[in-house]
């Protein structure tokens, strides 16, 4: 055999053992990758409601500004797989509107916080929606230095007072921009805030920097406890009443063209809003697993204040009143100047059973 004939029968064998090389890659690749798991594939097949569905199972992300209790129905209807063909996950994306941004750019299904990220969103020529309701109070309470009596009289008391409370865009900071006005106070001269990170909070009042304090649970309890300050004298879930304090937002794009995986969502949600309202004792559990950290009387206490509180709104509904004190809220704190918008522009819940 010449050397041409040669080289060109190495050419072919380097070819074919090419080939052979990128199948055996091929099939080692796809083994890798795990396959759908089977409808009845979860801890409690029952629970999970794909029995004898071969669908393959759609992945849902939701992001959330921070792991709260409050969203324990959400963490339940995960952990129980109460959400029909679809595998739900929830990712902390803390910072500003990083969570409202995750499902703006596609990177996330929807977010949980309140509706008005909608409006902000609208107001800048996007289109989301809320579809489904879980806090339902305003999950905020305002707290004296534990050497302070607040008395009965709170618009006298807060006069000339200084409050520790997070940053300026947070709720927390909108709720008492919102009762100032309520009470007749003007900002910076009638009442000083003290913006600091959430977790400064306790410090600002230790060090007399600060005589109330804007807080949320376990934080609340966690004072309490600590004596750094008492029992709260204005609890806003309860003074404020129905307020859509947090909700899941989507795409209006997806209610559109998926309508489908919205409802089976929805449904997902009720369904552990319902198990929250009917199994007290299993979902303290499951609570328990959420935030291993903290401890067993605290979670308790931070749990039970919230069933005190009516913090959940177990139907999943939300009304038309409740979207109207948020809206209100954010109105009197500056973040939102557009007049136009309201309740239908932000709110879809044809989902809602």
């Amino acid at each position: 055999m010449n050397q041409r004939s040669l080289l060109a029968r190495h050419a072919w064998l380097l070819a074919v053992a090419l080939i052979i090389t990128l199948i055996a890659g091929c099939g080692s690749n796809a083994a890798q990758s795990p396959a759908p798991a089977p409808a009845d594939a979860s801890a409690s097949g029952t629970e999970a409601g794909n029995e004898g569905n071969s669908t393959p199972i759609k992945e849902l992300t939701i992001a959330e500004p921070v792991h709260s209790t409050g969203y324990l129905p959400l963490y339940i209807a995960i952990r129980k797989n109460l959400f029909e063909g679809l595998s739900v996950k929830a990712v902390t994306l803390s910072g500003g509107s990083a969570h409202t941004n995750a499902v703006l750019t596609d990177q996330a299904f929807g977010f949980i916080g309140g509706p008005e990220h909608n409006a902000f969103a609208k107001a800048k020529g996007a289109e989301l929606r809320a579809v489904v309701n879980i806090v339902n109070r305003g999950n905020v309470y305002l707290v004296a230095r534990s050497d302070l009596d607040p008395g009965t009289d709170i618009a006298a008391f807060m006069k000339g007072k200084t409050v520790a409370v997070s940053q300026y865009g947070g709720t927390p900071n909108s709720i008492i921009r919102y009762l100032a006005g309520e009470w007749g106070l003007e900002l910076n001269k009638d009442l000083m805030l003290k913006e600091v990170d959430n977790g400064a909070i306790p410090a600002v009042l230790q060090q007399n920097q600060g005589d109330v304090a804007v807080v949320t649970e376990p934080l609340l309890t966690q004072g309490i406890e600590e004596g750094i300050w008492g029992e709260p004298f204005y609890n806003v879930p309860k003074e404020l009443g129905p307020y859509a304090y947090s909700t899941i937002n989507i795409k209006l794009d997806s209610i559109t063209n998926d309508p489908d995986t919205v409802e089976k969502f929805v449904e997902g949600i009720h369904k552990g809003l319902e198990f929250i309202r009917d199994n007290k004792e299993e979902s303290m559990e499951i609570a328990k697993l959420e935030f291993p950290t903290m401890s067993q009387e605290l979670l308790e206490a931070t749990i039970n204040r919230s069933y005190e509180d009516e913090m959940w709104e177990y139907s999943g509904q939300i009304t038309e009143e409740s979207v109207a004190t948020g809206l209100s809220v954010v109105r009197a704190a500056g973040l939102l100047k557009d007049e136009s918008i309201g309740y239908s522009d932000i709110v879809d819940t044809q989902f809602v059973k």
